[in-house]
């Protein structure tokens, strides 16, 4: 595959770490990666009509992403999310109520997007509302059966429960996970054993085609039913690791897309999320070297 159409669905929001503010929110971070490795990406979002959502919007079209499913909310306004780092660059996260991404619409160039796209990625925080997990479900009904549906789990706070969890793996045909989610989802599904047994274990109840699993800086396991790769990860210097397993994500999809064995998708999965974690924030291009799609 020489091009892919890809969408980031979900949470638009501005990251507030110490030095400033830095746009994300995964699924806006992982649009923003598949379009550095050479995939053409466009965010499905909300963002309030207010001075950070024209400067989010701007900052996505200067990187050459598509917003015109990007909704404005006249009455909420756009995200932000306190961003704590501790020694080691590992963030945790303070998420307001009642922001733009809450109240997730789509649009009709969201709709008519959807028929043509190639791969889709979605979370669980956005889904924290009624209004935007609708939102979230419909879309994904709407896109290709033949496409990827990757629920990157995102786990929050307290924002998840077993049915938005469950649902989402029904409707999704790829997992990506943290090694601090797996234990999560292990003990809610009531599957133990090793890594790659519960992955297994997910495989096989949610009729999934792949799972990813990121272990921050001791590498990734990635596993379909006749395959599997451990890598031991890639050592980097660490500025902070904000969107690193959201440049995993888009390596990992990319990379299924392009048809490689899993072996060489974990190794340039690896790279990219390294070269992410020696930056700041979750929205660091890459070089051509690591493109995917040429």
């Amino acid at each position: 595959m020489s091009t892919a159409t890809v969408v980031g669905l979900g949470e638009i929001l501005w990251d507030v770490l110490p030095e400033g503010r830095k746009l994300g929110g995964a699924p806006a971070n992982f649009a923003f990666h598949v379009n550095s490795l050479g995939g053409s990406s466009l965010v499905v979002s909300r963002v309030g009509e207010d001075g950070l959502g024209d400067e989010a919007l701007a900052i996505l079209q200067d990187n050459g992403l598509d917003v015109s499913c990007v909704t404005r909310d006249p009455e909420h306004p756009t995200g932000t999310v306190e961003a704590r780092l501790d020694a080691e660059g590992v963030a945790t996260y303070v998420f307001p109520d009642d922001v733009a991404w809450d109240f997730l619409e789509l649009n009709q160039e969201a709709r008519s997007a959807a028929a043509g796209v190639n791969a889709v990625c979605f979370g669980s925080l956005a889904q924290r509302s009624p209004v935007s997990k609708a939102a979230i479900q419909a879309f994904l009904r709407l896109v290709p059966t033949d496409s990827l549906k990757v629920f990157d789990v995102n786990l929050r706070q307290n924002f998840f429960n077993k049915q938005t969890l469950e649902n989402s793996l029904n409707l999704a045909n790829v997992l990506k996970v943290s090694d601090t989610e797996l234990p999560v989802l292990g003990r809610i599904f009531s599957l133990s054993g090793t890594d790659e047994e519960v992955l297994r274990g997910l495989l096989e109840r949610f009729e999934l085609g792949a799972a990813g699993l990121t272990r921050g800086p001791d590498g990734s396991l990635l596993v379909s039913p006749d395959q599997v790769s451990d890598h031991p990860g890639i050592r980097a210097k660490v500025k902070d690791t904000i969107g690193a397993g959201d440049s995993f994500g888009a390596a990992m999809t990319l990379g299924l897309l392009a048809g490689w064995d899993l072996d060489r998708i974990n190794e340039r999965a690896n790279q990219v999320a390294a070269f992410v974690c020696g930056q700041v924030g979750g929205m660091a291009g890459v070089g051509k070297s690591l493109r995917i799609l040429l």
